[in-house]
Order: C-alpha cells, then sequence, then structure tokens
C-alpha cells in the first residue's frame, strides 16, 4: 500500500530505518524535514504493528532540527511553559490554541510577503530580501502578546494583581469558554475560603 487518502506511508522499521512506500527508497528524517517544508502529507506507520506514529517522528524532527541549527526556533521559556501543560487539566485546549495560533502566525507571513511584493514588485532582490525588521517585530510582538492572554485564560489560578481592562477583553467569547472561566473562578473562590 503506497499511498492512504492522498497520503505517502512512511514505514518504520526495527532498526530505526524509514522506507517511503510512495518511492520505494529508504528516507532519513531530514528527507521528511524536507517533505513538511514542501508541503507533502504523509503518515509514519510502524512496520511491524502497523501503529501510527507520525507524531513521535515529527518530535524528533523538531529534536534535531532544534540541535543542528544553533537557531532554536522554542525558547526555554516557551518549552518549560508547554512541559509544565503535560498532565494539567488544561492540556487539552492547548494544541488547539497552538494549532490555531500557526495557522495565524502563517497567515500572517503570507500578507507580509503580499505586502513586500506590492511595495517593491517582482524582482529578484524583493524575493530575496528578508523581511524589514520593524514588521517582523510587530508580528512577534502581537503573537507574544496573543500567546501570553492563552496562558492566562489557561492558568487561571495564576494570583494577577490587576485585571485587564475592558478594552483589552475579547470583543466575542463563546458561550462554553465564558462557562468553563465561571466554573474555575467558583472552584478558586471555594478553595480560597478552605484556606482561610
Amino acid at each position: 500500500m503506497a499511498k492512504s487518502d492522498g497520503q505517502i506511508v512512511i514505514k518504520k522499521y526495527a532498526n530505526r530505518r524509514l522506507y517511503n512506500t510512495g518511492t520505494s527508497t529508504y528516507v532519513t528524517l531530514d528527507d521528511l524535514a524536507v517533505m513538511v517544508k514542501n508541503g507533502d502529507d504523509f503518515v509514519v506507520l510502524d512496520a511491524k504493528s502497523g501503529d501510527d506514529i507520525t507524531h513521535s517522528v515529527l518530535t524528533q524532527i523538531i529534536f534535531e532540527q532544534e540541535s543542528k541549527t544553533g537557531n532554536t526556533l522554542l525558547p526555554v521559556s516557551f518549552l518549560r511553559q508547554l512541559i509544565s501543560y503535560y498532565g494539567d487539566q488544561m492540556q487539552m485546549l492547548l494544541p488547539s490554541y497552538l494549532e490555531h495560533s500557526m495557522t495565524a502566525f502563517t497567515a500572517q507571513q503570507d500578507q507580509m510577503r503580499e505586502q513586500i511584493t506590492k511595495a517593491f514588485g517582482e524582482t529578484p532582490m524583493a524575493r530575496n530580501m528578508q523581511m524589514p525588521m520593524q514588521m517582523m517585530e510587530e508580528q512577534v510582538r502581537r503573537n507574544t502578546e496573543m500567546f501570553q492572554q492563552a496562558m492566562q485564560m489557561f492558568s487561571p489560578f495564576a494570583a494577577t494583581d490587576s485585571k485587564p481592562a475592558e478594552d483589552e477583553k475579547p470583543k466575542t467569547e463563546s458561550k462554553d469558554l465564558k462557562e468553563l472561566k465561571d466554573q474555575l473562578r467558583a472552584l478558586q473562590d471555594k478553595l480560597d475560603s478552605m484556606d482561610g
């Protein structure tokens, strides 16, 4: 079976070798990283059990990329926060938030590229030019603020000295999310009253 629903099937054998059933060749983690960058959709299966091990292989690729380049994408503070959410009650919300954040980040990147093309035209210089620092810094600032707001939402028991201003609160909030926040506040009040 070379493909399943348009996905390329990669089999991982006990000797840790990876076999691309679509091209009938052995591949490396670097090859898989290139496939990801090219937008190729693949699934990694354990050759013996048939289990889907795509998640662990992608995590291994990230680990190797972080080790090789010396140019880490994941700051230590982010890794610490991420680790702290394992086993936490809010763990189930974080993956969808991170996925949404990366989608938004990618969309912002595409908008910036489009703006640069409009400003400078389709010249070789514009295609190879790195984004102006101001634009990148502004995007990083916005994404950092969005991430910090989400982390505050995921950590309702963290002590805060001041409440956010009304204009900083999201304009629309789903009913379920509001109910969950209300329940968490009520639980925190109960815990506070037990301490006192």
